[in-house]
């Protein structure tokens, strides 16, 4: 098509299409051309509420199409490179290994995980030291006194001067005392001679503790006395035989060529067997 009409056809293309939008009815103009509004709170309280007219002032006039001619090329959005930068050269130096930091709170502990499977049966060991012989447990001592002792102020421990039995020193003639090393049951003996005109009064003692009593009343003759029991005995439990303090005077008779006064003890049973 070409001529007059080709460009009659060209404009008509070109020209903005009417807008849907619903045309505003025209406000009152004065003297001078401008429009003229009347105040808000007067037109409130005289008219009513139209639902029309809320309706049409709600509607947005849209804006007008842009004018396009058909022989333009399309536009397209332009990019711009953005430079590279390379990061190994603003890279310094690595720097040194710092301290190392505190130990941080030990976490509950977990549930024990099945049991593994058997190792390998390893190598056969070497011969082992040869062990001790089988030993066997005794205990056993028998001591004499051959000087007579008497009362005084304060207990006194019976020393004795004649060792007839003391199996491994168990006895020590310096304290007058037995100390157990072999726990179990043990059984003693004490033998003494009376002097006239006066009490015999003694107790066998354990551990700070009287046990028995030996006594025998003031007499115008001496004779032979003696007590006996068993003791369940623990290691370093002591027993001993003490003479009683002189509220009372008290003594025992013995001399130098006979001996009178005796204290034996001897294990029977050791703890450890069935």
């Amino acid at each position: 098509m070409e001529g007059p009409w080709a460009w009659s056809v060209l404009l008509l293309a070109c020209l903005p299409l009417p807008s849907p939008v619903r045309s505003q009815p025209s406000q009152p103009v004065d003297e001078q051309g401008d429009r003229m509004w009347a105040p808000a709170h007067r037109h409130a309280s005289r008219a009513e509420p139209d639902p029309e007219k809320h309706h049409r002032k709600l509607e947005v006039k849209a804006p007008p199409s842009p004018c396009v001619r058909c022989c333009d090329p399309p536009v397209h959005p332009t990019y711009q490179p953005l430079p590279h930068i390379n990061i190994t050269i603003l890279k310094g130096e690595k720097g040194d290994r710092g301290e190392r930091g505190l130990q941080g709170k030990f976490g509950k502990a977990g549930s024990a995980g099945s049991r593994g499977q058997p190792g390998t049966k390893g190598q056969k060991g070497s011969v082992g030291a040869p062990g001790e012989p089988c030993k066997t447990h005794h205990a056993a001592f028998s001591v004499g006194r051959r000087k007579p002792l008497h009362s005084n102020d304060y207990y006194q421990t019976l020393l004795f001067d004649t060792e007839f039995v003391n199996l491994y020193s168990h006895f020590n003639m310096f304290t007058g005392k037995f100390y157990c090393y072999v726990p179990g049951v043990y059984y003693f003996a004490l033998n003494v001679h009376t002097w006239n005109q006066k009490e015999t009064y003694l107790h066998i003692v354990k551990n700070g503790a009287e046990v028995v009593i030996l006594y025998a009343q003031l007499s115008d003759r001496s004779i032979m006395q003696s007590q006996s029991l068993m003791l369940e005995l623990q290691e370093q439990d002591e027993v001993w035989v003490r003479l009683f303090k002189g509220e009372r005077e008290n003594a025992v008779f013995s001399d130098e060529l006979d001996t009178y006064v005796t204290f034996s003890g001897y294990l029977i049973k050791y703890s450890g067997e069935p």
